[in-house]
């Protein structure tokens, strides 16, 4: 199986030729199935390959020609074809395997860091594409999505198997060109009405802010392939885990670290170029989750934990690193906090998550940052996921400020969620938390860590565990706040997409078992993640004081892990309450509670206040809210025919009315007072009537 992995990305690329060349022509189930198809054969094909490289099957292929084996660590690598033939280049230092000479062969690699990956990118995504199949069941432009999809799923893999930095940058492209055509895929729609932004003018900022970023990477290859004379990952790698870096020095490896880490910067959304990953919600929601859970953000963590031999022997580009990641997962933590519509804050959720991975990175935590972005794609897949299912049922909305009590009608979209928040907020035995915790332990414990990092990713955890709970609250707790249109509508989701929440709500509750810390397990060693990954992004050539200080002595690991976790088990065991606290305080809530705690907002409702009510039956209202000071004002317009009854909340007021035609209705109403509130109403009803009520005091 190790020989056919050049097929992995090749039959996504089938798949968007087929859909792209043939999908006017064929039904939505047949696009579907090919889409679909292509992506599982390419995950049943990398499994195969990993099972393979895991058994020893790669030593079948030593002394091959087009082959390469390697054991410590466990590598196969096989050559497709020549990219650049022989050149000589000037300069001494180099390292290549053809000696005295500059080529550039493309191919591709399978080791224990690129077997999680993709893994990871085709596991997530053919439960993604699986998903999109019944989100995007009615949308006309369903060929057109499911051809850019499986685009997207061969470049990213591209991307994770690359064996040089060139082939890697091909995919590293790629992924950005299918990010601009999916995130602009509605291009007669717009996203953003304050602002003016259409969905394509999102698409076309991702595209943009990704290109600052892939200026710096190339410029940063540019130079590896100056001091190295090579661009394979073996060569330059081995070259100086070997300390072959001739006159360049660490001054070198730090100029190309950052170089390699603003790169970085733009595909996983750190600061300052995260600015746009929150609009690339204006895609549809499977994309949403594609590029925050499997794919593109994912892209930054990688190439870092690729390249961590290089880092290694760059502590200052380290150390830019982690603050970097700190200060992003803070930051886009605290957007988190105030974001209302559900898929914002799930975007904001991913960029402070990457900002962890950056973190865990930066204080030579590699294992941490691919463990974590493993449990990541798993749980925020899931989260993205079901957010669709809720806009979905919803009819389009977004916004969770009108949603709550949607539990009753979607039990299947709410416990899967609510499984994913468990995973995300860091709660023992689900994923986040062995991740998560794996990170700021080491933000605190290791050489290169500080107690100012720790403390910044412990607050940005707390907040991350706040705001997902008040998103649960807000969107499946208490009353539905909106329209009597919305609730006749809502419903479960076809299992097209609850079977894959149910799989990675699963995922999110067993994925973390696999890298379960030592201090956990009574001093047996079951961290099967840190046995594979140590060997490739491990402490390459540093001095044996500073491993012995990042791994610490069994004796002193033990009260420094346990006493850190009881504290972020009290972190994350505190944000439901305080959120749950917040949500009940200011939370838009029922009729009698939102219109009081309007002031200085302005909210829309249908149908809630006001009603005009017809004999036997409410008849359809629309209620614009303005508060202002102590006065409220109510503006609602009804097709009632007949004369007005009292709604519950104005039965103290007696209503008179004088019917003037079958068609035509004029009646007056009373003024009505009590202590709290005071006024006067009159209506004139017909068909289309205008109701206007101003009073002072408390809102009614």
């Amino acid at each position: 199986m190790l020989g056919l992995i050049p097929f992995i990305p090749l039959l996504p690329f089938a798949g968007f030729a087929i859909c792209g060349l043939l999908g006017g022509r064929m039904s939505k189930r047949a696009v579907a199935i090919v889409a679909c198809g292509a992506v599982l054969l390419a995950f049943l094909l990398a499994a195969g390959a990993v099972i393979d490289l895991a058994s020893g099957g790669a030593h079948r292929y030593e002394g091959r020609p087009g082959y390469e084996v390697g054991s410590d660590p466990l590598r196969f690598e096989t050559t497709v074809g020549v990219w650049l033939p022989s050149m000589p280049m000037a300069g001494e230092g180099g390292v290549s395997r053809h000696t005295g000479s500059f080529r550039i062969d493309y191919g591709f690699q399978l080791d224990w860091l690129n077997a999680i990956m993709v893994l990871v990118v085709t596991g997530v995504g053919f439960l993604i594409h699986l998903y999109s199949t019944g989100y995007m069941a009615h949308d006309e432009g369903f060929a057109r999505f499911f051809t850019y999809l499986n685009l997207f799923m061969g470049m990213m893999l591209i991307l994770v198997l690359a064996n040089n930095f060139l082939l890697l940058f091909v995919g590293w492209e790629g992924v950005g060109l299918c990010s601009y055509l999916l995130i602009g895929f509605y291009t007669d729609r717009m996203f953003d009405e304050k602002s003016g932004m259409s969905c394509s003018d999102a698409g076309r900022k991702a595209f943009i802010t990704n290109r600052i970023g892939d200026f710096a990477f190339m410029i940063g290859v540019l130079a590896i392939i100056y001091a190295f004379h090579s661009v394979d990952f073996s060569d330059v790698m081995g070259s100086i885990n070997a300390h072959s870096v001739g006159l360049y020095g660490s001054l070198l490896m730090t100029g190309v670290g950052i170089l390699l880490f603003l790169g970085a910067c733009g595909k996983s959304a750190q600061i300052p170029l995260y600015v746009w990953l929150p609009d690339a919600m204006a895609g549809p929601t499977p994309v949403s989750a594609l590029i925050h859970a499997a794919t593109m953000v994912t892209a930054g963590v990688y190439m870092l934990a690729r390249c961590s031999a290089l880092f290694w022997h760059a502590p200052s580009a380290m150390m830019v690193v982690a603050v970097v990641g700190a200060l992003t997962a803070i930051f886009a933590a605290t957007m988190g906090l105030a974001q209302t519509d559900i898929k914002k804050v799930l975007a904001y959720s991913t960029v402070s998550q990457l900002g962890f991975m950056f973190l865990g990175a930066g204080v030579g935590a590699f294992v941490a940052s691919i463990f974590h972005l493993m449990t990541h794609a798993f749980f925020k897949a899931c989260l993205f996921l079901g957010s669709g299912s809720v806009i979905h049922a919803m009819g389009g909305e977004q916004d969770i400020r009108r949603m709550g009590g949607l539990k009753k009608w979607m039990p299947a979209t709410y416990k899967t969620f609510l499984i994913a928040t468990l995973a995300i907020a860091g709660i023992p035995i689900f994923a986040g938390f062995f991740s998560k915790d794996e990170i700021l332990f080491s933000a605190l414990a290791s050489v290169r860590g500080h107690w100012m990092l720790w403390a910044v990713g412990s607050i940005a955890a707390f907040c991350t565990a706040f705001y997902m709970f008040r998103l649960v609250y807000l969107t499946f707790e208490g009353k539905f706040r909106g329209t009597h249109e919305q609730e006749h509508h809502l419903h479960e989701s076809p299992r097209s997409m609850t079977v894959p929440l149910i799989v990675l709500a699963g995922l999110a509750i067993v994925g973390g078992f696999l890298g379960v810390p030592k201090f956990m397990t009574f001093g047996k060693d079951l961290n099967f993640i840190e046995h594979r990954l140590e060997p490739i992004v491990g402490y390459h050539g540093a001095p044996l004081a500073q491993i012995e200080s990042m791994r610490g002595n069994a004796g002193a690991e033990l009260p420094w892990a346990g006493a850190l976790d009881v504290l972020s088990v009290g972190e994350a065991g505190a944000a439901p309450g305080a959120a749950h606290a917040s949500n009940k305080a200011a939370a838009p809530g029922d009729e009698e509670s939102s219109a009081g705690r309007a002031r200085g907002r302005r909210r829309r409702c249908d149908g809630a206040l006001l009603a005009p009510w017809r004999s036997g039956a409410s008849s359809a209202s629309r209620c614009s809210w303005r508060s202002r000071g102590s006065a409220s004002r109510a503006r609602c317009t009804s097709t009632a025919r007949r004369c007005p009854r009292p709604s519950p909340r104005a039965r103290a007021c007696s209503i008179s009315s004088s019917p003037a035609s079958t068609t035509s209705t004029s009646c007056t109403t009373p003024s009505c007072s009590s202590p709290s509130m005071g006024g006067a109403r009159s209506s004139r009803g017909s068909t289309g009537s205008s109701w206007t009520e101003r009073s002072t005091g408390r809102a009614i």
